[in-house]
């Protein structure tokens, strides 16, 4: 059974990320340590002191739908989520991947003999870093452009990592990730959900997990049909939302009626991950117009209304073969799942940028 390589960073450890000379003395070629590319979005990040959000001893494979992946050596940092700039005004918004070799912890001395090849390697690529890592994330030539970053190598710069590999939830607690109670609860929660498939006793298995769902979590489970039938399209009611507003989620009942036997609503689908928002009163934090589609490096153009909403991020928790993946990505919101809430006396002035692409299907 393989082991799982955490980074020796756990959550909540401060870091400083090192200057773009030190981290292009890490690279090949192509601008990659280890198959994983560093970005150009990433430049602005040189030398700051930054919190770990999360170990990335484990991610998820939303290109190919293969489930989990094990990560070398990789931690998540707080609020470093890419801004697309270099990448054709992607809205995906990712929360970046920083290799150990990028980093050092917060207050650490410089090495004079690890900085050395950084500055050959500086001298040797010219000044023109940003253009060098631009050329590698962009393919012009091709028509469309195809791009090239993080989340469209992530599977080249992974391994495949078995749901039943109990390290992943050891290295989840011991990294910090995942408070021991939780990981418990959740791994409880999904064996039982799982008893359902054994071919005998359905319903029961069913039950028996809308009772254990309620005594751990206090909310009912997250899983029921849509209720759009097969060859209806599903029904829109657009907002016309603006990125500032503060929105409502509708209860999960009434988005059930929205979508389709498939969890889709024209296109997009509305999952498991995203019920615990229901009833909260969250700000839209932008309205997503174009993202990267990951299997194919083409930007994706979005045809029917869609925003993101601030502090709602996957956390894994009910994902099949992903359980507790730390990526914390942002799933969409078709406007008729959300209702603009009354104005608040005073609004609290925050932004946390984010987009899902693996929850996009089509555009139609």
């Amino acid at each position: 059974m393989a082991g799982v390589a955490r980074s020796r960073y756990r959550s909540g450890d401060w870091v400083r990320v090192r200057s773009r000379e030190e981290i292009l003395a890490t690279l090949d070629a192509r601008g990659e340590l280890q198959r994983l590319p560093f970005m150009p979005e990433m430049l602005r990040f040189c030398g700051q002191r930054l919190q770990v959000a999360a170990s990335a001893h484990k991610t998820c494979d939303t290109a190919n739908k293969t489930g989990g992946r094990r990560m070398e050596r990789s931690v998540h940092l707080a609020g470093a989520r890419c801004d697309g700039a270099v990448h054709g005004g992607c809205q995906a918004a990712c929360l970046l991947f920083w290799k150990e070799e990028w980093l050092v912890p917060d207050g650490a001395p410089a090495d004079p003999q690890e900085s050395a090849p950084a500055v050959a390697a500086a001298a040797a690529a010219g000044p023109d870093v940003p253009g060098v890592l631009g050329r590698a994330a962009c393919d012009r030539s091709a028509d469309p452009p195809t791009y090239s970053c993080q989340a469209t190598r992530l599977y080249a710069a992974s391994a495949p990592l078995s749901p039943f590999n109990p390290l992943q939830y050891l290295a989840d607690v011991r990294s910090g990730n995942v408070p021991a109670r939780e990981a418990a609860r959740y791994l409880l929660l999904q064996g039982v959900f799982h008893l359902r498939s054994i071919g005998v006793g359905y319903r029961f298995f069913s039950a028996i997990y809308e009772w254990l769902h309620r005594q751990l979590t206090g909310r009912a489970g997250p899983f029921g049909p849509g209720g759009v039938p097969a060859g209806t399209q599903t029904p829109e009611r657009p907002l016309h939302l603006s990125a500032g507003e503060y929105v409502v989620v509708r209860p999960h009942r009434e988005i059930l009626a929205t979508i389709d036997a498939r969890g889709m609503n024209r296109g997009m689908s509305f999952g498991e991950e995203m019920v615990r928002f229901c009833g909260q009163r969250l700000r839209v934090v932008a309205r997503i117009e174009r993202i990267i589609n990951e299997a194919t490096g083409r930007m994706m153009h979005f045809s029917n209304p869609s925003v993101t909403l601030e502090g709602a991020y996957c956390t894994s928790q009910y994902s099949q073969k992903r359980l507790l993946c730390p990526r914390r990505i942002t799933p969409y919101w078709r406007e008729i799942w959300l209702e603009r809430a009354p104005a608040a006396a005073t609004e609290p002035d925050q932004s946390i940028p984010a987009t899902a692409p693996s929850q996009v299907r089509d555009r139609s």
